[in-house]
C-alpha cells in the first residue's frame, strides 16, 4: 500500500473516568453503525461513530454570533485582498485555509476536506485506490532527490507494464518531478479509474528512458497485508493499514489460515495503525472477548452520541495473544487494546499509543466536499479515558509527541484481575520496548545501500551475479533462511563498491559498526526486488526487537488471559 502522506489527524482531552456501570445507565444499546456514517479520516486519524441523521439544533447554551456578520466579515476580507493583494490569488485555496483554521479552534481532529481529499479518504475506506499500484521511494545520489520504483502489487497496471525495482520516475505526465518528493509524484500518478498517465522511466537494468503509458486501474489496499506462522505455532498477523470495511473479513480469513498451520498463539500487530472504521474495531475485538462485555463508550454532549458497544463474539478465541503497539498506533487500534488490557486478554507490548480519543462524525458538503467535527469521547470497558492532553494549542507539538508531559490527569482503573491501569494518556503497553530509531550513521546508510542493491539485483557488481533478479518471482512467497542470506562476500563487495570513484565516502569501519543494519537492509531490498514488499516485510520482522519480546511475552499472556476467563466466570455465576 502507498502510505498516505496526508496530515496525522488524531485527537486528544482529559476525561474523567466515568465506571462501567454508570456507562450503561448514560448510553442507549449498541445499533449497527450506518455503512455510510463511519470514516477513517487519514492515517492516524479518527472515525465517525455518531449518527447521520440530522442533528438537534444550537442550544442557547452555546449561542452562536449572527451569520450574516460572519459572512459580511468574510466577504470583507476577499474584498481587500482582491483589491490590494499584488499577486495571483487563489480563492479556493484561501476559504479552504479559513475553515481549517475556524476549525484548529476547536480541537487537533476537527477537519475539512476539499473534494479530492474526501474521494481519496473513501477510497481508503474501501480498501482500494485507483493507480498503477507501485510503491515509491526518494533516494539521494549526488546531492540529486528522486523518486524510485521498489515493488509493484501483484496483476496491477504497473506490474503489467513492467515497472521493476530500481526503476526511476523522471516525469509523470510530461511534468520532470526531479527533486519532488515521492508523496507528490505519488499525488501526480493516481487519478481517476480508467484514466491514462504517461511516465518517463529511467531502467534501472539498462539505464534506458522510456514513456510508459499505464491506464489506471482499482488497486486493493488491505489492512492485513501479511500473516504467517513466525515460529512454530506463533501466528502472526500484520493488521497495520487501519480499520476499513473489510478488515473483520480479513482478520476471519487470516485466523482460519494460521489455524490450519498449527497456531495456538498469536501476536496481533497493531504498530503504525492510525485508525479507522469503529464498527470494524469493534469485529475485531470481539473475535477474542466474549460475548455481553462491553468493548467500548462513547459520551458526547447530545443523547444522540451516547453509545455502548458490547461484544457479540459467541465463540471468541482463547489462545493466548500479545498485542503490539507504538506511538502511532490511535484511535481505532487504540479502543482494541485498551478493551483487551482491561479484560486481561492480552498482553500489550511496545510503546504509550498516541492518546486519540475523541470521535468525528463525518458530514456531508455541497459539491462533493465533506467535514468531520468532534462530537463524543470515547471511554475504555473500565472507565479509561485514551485522549491524549492538546490544551496548550501547539498542534506541531501534539501531533509529532514533543509535548509529551507527565498527564495532567492520569486517572486509575482495574482491569479484570484488578491490575491498576491509567486513563488520559493513550494506552501504556504492560511490556514497554521503544522502538529501534535509526542512528545518524544508519541514516546516511540508506541511500549508498539502496543503489548498491540495486547494482546487485540487475548484475552489475561482479563476484554477486548469483543474487540478480530477472523477474518478480512468487508474490507469496514465504521467506526461508536461504532467500538472499548476507554474508562475508556480500559485505565486502559493499565496502569495496564505495571505495574509490563513489559519491558517497563512508566513514572508516562502519561496515564493521553496523554489520547488522546493513546485513537487514540489503536482504530487505533484495528480497523486495525479487518477490515484493510482503515477503520483504517479513525480513524486518525477523529482526525487530519488539516481536521477539512478544514471543517471550506469549506464556505470561496465557497465564494472565486463564486468570482472567477464571474471574469473569466467578462473576457470572454469582448472578
Amino acid at each position: 500500500m502507498l502510505k498516505n502522506c496526508l496530515s496525522f489527524f488524531l485527537t486528544a482531552c482529559v476525561l474523567t473516568a466515568v465506571p462501567a456501570a454508570a456507562q450503561d445507565r448514560q448510553t442507549v444499546p449498541f445499533s449497527p453503525v450506518p455503512e455510510v456514517e463511519p470514516f477513517k479520516i487519514s492515517p492516524g486519524s479518527s472515525f465517525s461513530a455518531s449518527s447521520s441523521h440530522p442533528r438537534p439544533a444550537v442550544s442557547a447554551e452555546f449561542p452562536i454570533p449572527s451569520k450574516h456578520r460572519i459572512t459580511a466579515d468574510l466577504e470583507e476580507a476577499l474584498d481587500v485582498i482582491g483589491k490590494n493583494y499584488g499577486g495571483k490569488i487563489a480563492y479556493e485555496k484561501v476559504i479552504k485555509s479559513s475553515i481549517d483554521a475556524m476549525l484548529g479552534t476547536l480541537d487537533p481532529h476537527s477537519t475539512y476536506f476539499d473534494a479530492a481529499e474526501y474521494r481519496e479518504m473513501q477510497d481508503e475506506q474501501r480498501s482500494e485506490y485507483f493507480g498503477i499500484g507501485s510503491t515509491i521511494v526518494n533516494y539521494e545520489k549526488e546531492g540529486k532527490l528522486d523518486t524510485y520504483i521498489i515493488s509493484t502489487f501483484p496483476g496491477s497496471p504497473a506490474a503489467q507494464a513492467g515497472l521493476r525495482f530500481g526503476d526511476r520516475i523522471a516525469a509523470v505526465d510530461g511534468t520532470d518531478v526531479s527533486g519532488k518528493g515521492s508523496d507528490i509524484v505519488r499525488d501526480k500518478v493516481r487519478g481517476r479509474n480508467g484514466t491514462v498517465v504517461r511516465l518517463k522511466v529511467e531502467r534501472a537494468a539498462t539505464g534506458n528512458v522510456d514513456t510508459v503509458t499505464i491506464r489506471r486501474g482499482r488497486v486493493p489496499q488491505p489492512s492485513i497485508p501479511d500473516a504467517y506462522i513466525l515460529k512454530p505455532g506463533v501466528g502472526y498477523v500484520d493488521l497495520s493499514e487501519g480499520f476499513n470495511y473489510t478488515t473483520s473479513a480479513e482478520l476471519e480469513s487470516a485466523l482460519r489460515s494460521l489455524r490450519r498451520k498449527g497456531m495456538n498463539s498469536m501476536i496481533l500487530d497493531l504498530r503504525g495503525n492510525t485508525g479507522g472504521i469503529l464498527e470494524q474495531a469493534v469485529k475485531v475485538a470481539e473475535k477474542f472477548i466474549p460475548a455481553g462485555n462491553v468493548i467500548v463508550s462513547q459520551r458526547g454532549r447530545l443523547s444522540i452520541d451516547n453509545r455502548i458497544w458490547r461484544s457479540n463474539g459467541r465463540a471468541a478465541e482463547s489462545l493466548p495473544l500479545v498485542v503490539l503497539v507504538d506511538r502511532n498506533s490511535a484511535s481505532a487500534s487504540e479502543i482494541v487494546a485498551g478493551a483487551f488490557q482491561d479484560y486481561d486478554r492480552a498482553l500489550i507490548v511496545g510503546e504509550k499509543t498516541f492518546g486519540k480519543g475523541l470521535v468525528q462524525s463525518i458530514i456531508n458538503l455541497p459539491r462533493g466536499a465533506g467535514l468531520a467535527i468532534t462530537t463524543a469521547k470515547y471511554f475504555t470497558p473500565s472507565g479509561r479515558s485514551i485522549q491524549r492532553d492538546y490544551s496548550n494549542g501547539n498542534l506541531y507539538d501534539y501531533f509529532s509527541h514533543r509535548n509529551e508531559t507527565v498527564a495532567k490527569v492520569r486517572l486509575a482503573a482495574q482491569t479484570i484481575t484488578r491490575r491498576t491501569v491509567y486513563g488520559g494518556d493513550g494506552i501504556e503497553p504492560d511490556e514497554v520496548l521503544p522502538s529501534e530509531e535509526f542512528t545518524t550513521d544508519q541514516l546516511a546508510l540508506l541511500d549508498p545501500i539502496f543503489f548498491f542493491a540495486a547494482d546487485v539485483a540487475n548484475g552489475r557488481v561482479k563476484g554477486l551475479e548469483h543474487y540478480r533478479v530477472d523477474h518478480i518471482r512468487s508474490p507469496n512467497h514465504r521467506l526461508g533462511s536461504n532467500d538472499f542470506a548476507v554474508n562475508d562476500v556480500i559485505l565486502a563487495a559493499f565496502a569495496n563498491y564505495f571505495a574509490d570513484g563513489s559519491s558517497w565516502k563512508l566513514e572508516p569501519g562502519i561496515v564493521d559498526r553496523e554489520r547488522r543494519f546493513i546485513s537487514t537492509r540489503l536482504r530487505y531490498l533484495l528480497t523486495m526486488a525479487a518477490f515484493g514488499s510482503t515477503t520483504a516485510g517479513q525480513v524486518l520482522i525477523e529482526n525487530d526487537p519488539q516481536v521477539a519480546k512478544a514471543v517471550k511475552s506469549l506464556p505470561p499472556a496465557a497465564q494472565l488471559a486463564q486468570s482472567a476467563r477464571k474471574t469473569l466466570q466467578a462473576a457470572a455465576n454469582r448472578k
